[in-house]
């Protein structure tokens, strides 16, 4: 009997197939770009269909619905039925909702347009990490952080996009990001070809060893790595949505300084996210999660009260070593899992999507109870919830 580090990838005769990780990164791009168009076009539907503010919430509460509790079980539907197409048609349906966006005469209409990019965002993201492990030729850290990468940097440019092109041209503008899709779409296919190839060739190499931990060890590693992950995206929906405003009230910034200081915080969040998996890779999951979430915690308990230069340096320093755990913690759940790898990457990012919208409006309700300094202070210590990963499994018995 022999002990194997449960991180340790299994021997594979495949390669790592860097064209296709820059082929999912993209399109990974793509997809989150066309995401973002919809909240960052909320101020033009508000004033032409003369909205409440709880109508733009529903509209947030469609999308984040469809595309975080349907990616489960997309995940586990291509798991006992492989479907390589999925991709395509995912981006599909992505493209179908930001033309509904573009020129719907009603409400009612532009919660369909929600809905459907929802849909396309659960169908598009457990099939597309399936695909990046496939080509990650054992690396997986390297691949699901190429992947991921992708995403963060499509978050991140889609509403600069939105302002550049939406805000002037109007409404019906939107389509042009329609026709991002189509890129995608065309990029997909040929995805898709060779993923249904690989599926061929994978079937005729040796199976991987399992892990050799029981069940119950391994459903309560699981939700440890939920519980972690919940830990992280809170705090990260507290920087996204609310650190702006932090920084106007408390050093008295103008809109544009403070926008200036979010853009540096999630380019930090996209090196993280960048290092984070090769960093596994190398010197094991297990222990990018301790460093990530408990060892950004005294970090994160100095920014409330830190001057305004070292809360951006602090940002920073928290973008990065915060990010870096979200590839971990996937590739961790996928290798305690394995056969099962859209049912978990549907589950994990399903959860990312859902913690982060349900975050966001309950750090709201309570910033305007307690003022948005104390929501700072209450988030602080988010990351303490780090000590869990004390937890997860260091090794399995083969």
């Amino acid at each position: 009997m022999t002990i194997s580090p449960i991180h340790a990838a299994p021997r594979t005769e495949a390669r790592t197939t860097y064209v296709i990780l820059a082929a999912i990164s993209l399109c990974h791009l793509t997809n989150d770009l066309m995401q973002s168009v919809l909240a960052a076009i909320y101020p033009l539907l508000k004033t032409e269909f003369s909205l409440d503010f709880w109508h733009i919430g529903l509209l947030t509460l469609v999308f984040q619905v469809t595309a975080s509790l349907l990616q489960p079980l997309v995940g586990m539907a291509t798991d006992r039925h492989p479907f390589p197409w999925a991709l395509p048609i995912g981006m599909g349906v992505t493209m179908v909702g930001l033309l509904l966006l573009s020129v719907a005469p009603s409400y009612a209409l532009l919660i369909g347009g929600a809905g459907l990019i929802g849909i396309g965002s659960s169908i598009f993201h457990p099939e597309a990490s399936r695909v990046a492990r496939a080509a990650s030729g054992g690396r997986f850290g390297l691949a699901q952080s190429a992947f991921q990468v992708g995403g963060n940097f499509g978050t991140a440019i889609g509403p600069l996009l939105a302002a550049l092109i939406i805000v002037p041209l109007g409404r019906g503008s939107v389509g042009i990001f329609a026709a991002l899709a189509l890129v995608g779409m065309a990029i997909l296919i040929g995805v898709s070809r060779w993923h249904a190839r690989e599926r061929k060739a994978a079937a005729r190499r040796p199976a991987p060893e399992g892990h050799g931990l029981p069940r119950r060890r391994v459903q309560l590693a699981i939700v440890v790595l939920l519980a972690l992950l919940f830990s992280k995206q809170v705090y990260m929906a507290s920087m996204i949505s609310y650190y702006t405003f932090f920084l106007i009230e408390r050093f008295g910034l103008t809109p544009a300084g403070a926008q200036k200081m979010l853009f540096l915080f999630l380019v930090a969040v996209a090196f993280g996210t960048v290092i984070g998996g090769p960093v596994g890779d190398r010197i094991g999951r297990r222990s990018v999660i301790w460093v990530s979430i408990l060892g950004v915690l005294p970090l994160t308990l100095l920014l409330p009260y830190a001057s305004l230069f070292w809360t951006g340096v602090l940002s920073v320093l928290i973008g990065v070593v915060l990010a870096s755990a979200l590839p971990a913690i996937i590739v961790f759940a996928q290798e305690l899992v394995p056969g099962r790898i859209g049912t978990v990457a549907g589950l994990f990012f399903g959860a990312a999507f859902g913690v982060a919208g349900i975050a966001a409006a309950a750090l709201g309700l309570l910033a305007d109870s307690v003022g948005i300094s104390l929501v700072f202070q209450v988030c602080a210590v988010l990351p303490a919830l780090g000590l869990l990963a004390a937890f997860l499994p260091r090794r399995g018995m083969v």
